[in-house]
């Protein structure tokens, strides 16, 4: 699997190739959702590319730029969606979090290389953190609430998955400009 900020040449769409068990056939809702998260996050999704494949090639200073005064940097997302994982990830293991403990938007202090390069491994391991807390799951669990919130696990698994589509498409957005 490609890691994040390293270049991907993987083709995306509507695909017709998938191994027997990975279009969803055969498998469970939780192994659905997996799936679904590991393709908006690491390729091979239908909509279009994936975070890792936004996330290409894109450097320390161009993650920094803020091509739009008023919105956030590619940094600042990916900053932002590595602390939104870790919270699902989190509610998943029973945990109470109400926001990430580093605050929504967690702030860029240093956008050096050593600095991006830090960024995309926290977002590498958090995405991790999630694949292994979902694989850990229980089922049959999803649609009940998670520790002290109104929204159930299920809710909490669709939104990280829409989350990282949301956010690539805001970062393939800031390429452009």
């Amino acid at each position: 699997m490609p890691r994040a900020g390293e270049t991907v040449d993987q083709p995306w769409g509507h695909r017709t190739d998938w191994p027997r068990g990975q279009e969803g056939i055969g498998m469970t809702e939780i192994e659905r959702i997996s799936d679904e998260i590991r393709r908006a996050y690491s390729g091979r999704a239908w909509h279009g590319p994936s975070v890792l494949e936004v996330l290409a090639g894109v450097s320390a200073e161009r993650a920094a730029a803020r091509p739009i005064a008023s919105a956030h940097s590619t940094w600042e997302i990916v900053n932002h969606v590595s602390a939104w994982t870790s919270v699902v990830s989190q509610r998943l293991k029973g945990k109470y979090l109400e926001e990430p403990e580093e605050g929504d938007w967690p702030p860029v202090n240093d956008t050096s290389d050593a600095a991006w390069k830090v960024a995309l491994d926290a977002l590498e391991s958090t995405y991790a953190s999630l694949c292994k807390a979902i694989a850990a799951f229980d089922g049959s669990r999803l649609d009940e609430r998670c520790e002290g919130r109104p929204d159930t696990y299920y809710i909490n698994l669709q939104g990280a998955l829409q989350h990282y589509l949301y956010h690539a498409g805001q970062i393939a957005l800031l390429k452009k400009l």
